[in-house]
């Protein structure tokens, strides 16, 4: 004997229970209309021995107005701000794979990058500068002579290598640089080039995010330079 399973009646069959609508929020808003309505009632039932003042009239409807305008105001800027952020990360995409120019002394030593590049920043001419790279534990690594150089951004190329020749593993390494101005011996500021990985986008108004190579992450206003 063949058994076959049946799925009872159908749904429809049953009582539907009903549903409660949800309220958005949105009845609990004075529109204009209302307003209009509730003044006209307020002219239909007014004393008339004592009418409704016409100054009193106009300043409530002026109030009204000006409410109205300020909340549509607020609603149009938070659409143009939404929009503006949604601009800026999406042209902050097309930064993905190249390199940036940020301020500091880290750059980073990747399996497929070439060296490190970057420039040291005086505004003086410099005599006897030295750009030293050191490990991330403080170890030299290597000291390049720059000689004298004029005021400017003095770029600078490091073929990761050691002093011997050697290849240095993948990793953060911190560049260094100091000279001779005016008799004195001083360290310069300077800015290295990183490659970056990815972008994103901050949801507490810190803006775009720019992911780069070796686990950093800094904020798109501190690019001094797009592109080596």
């Amino acid at each position: 004997m063949e058994i076959s399973k049946t799925t009872g009646l159908d749904a429809n069959l049953y009582v539907q229970e009903e549903t409660v609508p949800i309220d958005d929020g949105s009845n609990e808003r004075l529109s204009q209309e209302d307003f209009f309505s509730l003044l006209t009632e307020q002219l239909a039932n007014q004393d008339p021995t004592k009418p409704v003042d016409n100054d009193q009239m106009v300043s409530q409807m002026t109030s009204f107005s000006i409410s109205e305008g300020i909340d549509s105001l607020n609603t149009k800027f938070t659409e143009f701000a939404s929009s503006m952020s949604s601009n800026q990360a999406l042209q902050a995409s097309s930064l993905i794979g190249q390199d940036v120019l940020l301020q500091g002394n880290v750059g980073h030593l990747s399996d497929t990058s070439t060296g490190v590049t970057g420039v040291v920043i005086t505004d003086q001419t410099t005599q006897d500068l030295q750009i030293t790279i050191e490990s991330a534990s403080g170890e030299l690594i290597k000291t390049i002579d720059a000689g004298t150089q004029s005021a400017g951004n003095i770029e600078f190329t490091w073929d990761g290598k050691d002093a011997n020749g050697n290849d240095l593993p993948a990793g953060n390494y911190a560049v260094y640089a100091q000279g001779t101005q005016n008799g004195e011996s001083i360290t310069l500021p300077t800015a290295v080039n990183r490659h970056v990985d990815s972008v994103s986008f901050a949801s507490n108004n810190q803006g775009v995010i720019l992911n780069l190579d070796g686990e950093t992450s800094v904020n798109l206003s501190d690019v001094i330079q797009i592109g080596g």
